[in-house]
């Protein structure tokens, strides 16, 4: 019974880690690309010290690894179990917190309503040549990792795109981070005021890449 009981520990420890929305934040943008304490400082908003304490919270108990580079040392995610992790909390969150509905509800209301696509069906869509994907995430993250055949449109670059933009009568796809991520909701919303045919993912590149989804990796600039 000791033994089980500091198995449960164990486990609540890493737990505990998970109880905080800037550590929640710092794992979805270490989901996309390794990144160093500054970066993702400046992504989150916090201070660079505040940053690095959570850091090493999550690095206490196993959520990420870290290693140097020159001078820096970066942070990158322990494994896409994370990730399905997160999602997995994600989704009782919604399911069974009152505040969650009201909060998501009111977040739906502000991006407005867009129609969405699943993983199965865009998998079924590309399979038939039906389908355009748009990763609307910085180049740096797409870099790292995208769907294969992914065009790289950030929304700062969106309008420039657009005014040369033929889909082909293909479904465009947009996707971003995470559920959450605005960016494949202005993209979305751009694309049909052009009566484009356009859906969002449900989810994000790292929610792909835990599934097994197959991701091409770039070099930036290239």
């Amino acid at each position: 019974m000791n033994l089980k009981k500091s198995l449960y520990e164990q486990v609540a420890q890493m737990a505990q880690q998970l109880a905080s929305p800037q550590r929640l934040e710092i794992l979805e943008y270490l989901a996309q690309t390794p990144r160093s304490v500054e970066a993702l400082a400046q992504l989150t908003g916090l201070t660079t010290a505040n940053t690095s304490r959570h850091l090493q919270q999550l690095r206490k108990s196993g959520l990420v690894h870290v290693k140097r580079q020159g001078k820096q040392r970066i942070y990158s995610l322990a494994g896409d179990d994370i990730v399905q992790a997160l999602r997995h909390l994600r989704y009782s969150a919604e399911r069974h917190l009152a505040e969650m509905e009201q909060t998501l509800n009111k977040y739906w209301q502000q991006q407005g309503e867009l129609p969405t696509i699943d993983f199965q069906t865009l998998r079924q869509l590309a399979a038939q040549d039906q389908v355009l994907l748009l990763d609307v995430r910085p180049p740096e993250e797409y870099a790292q990792g995208h769907i294969p055949g992914a065009l790289n449109v950030p929304p700062d670059q969106m309008e420039t795109f657009l005014a040369h933009f033929d889909p082909k009568d293909k479904t465009v796809v947009a996707y971003c981070r995470g559920p959450y991520c605005t960016f494949s909701h202005q993209a979305v919303a751009a694309l049909r005021q052009r009566a484009i045919h356009a859906l969002r993912l449900e989810e994000g590149l790292p929610e792909w890449r835990a599934e097994g989804g197959m991701i091409e990796v770039t070099q930036p600039n290239s």
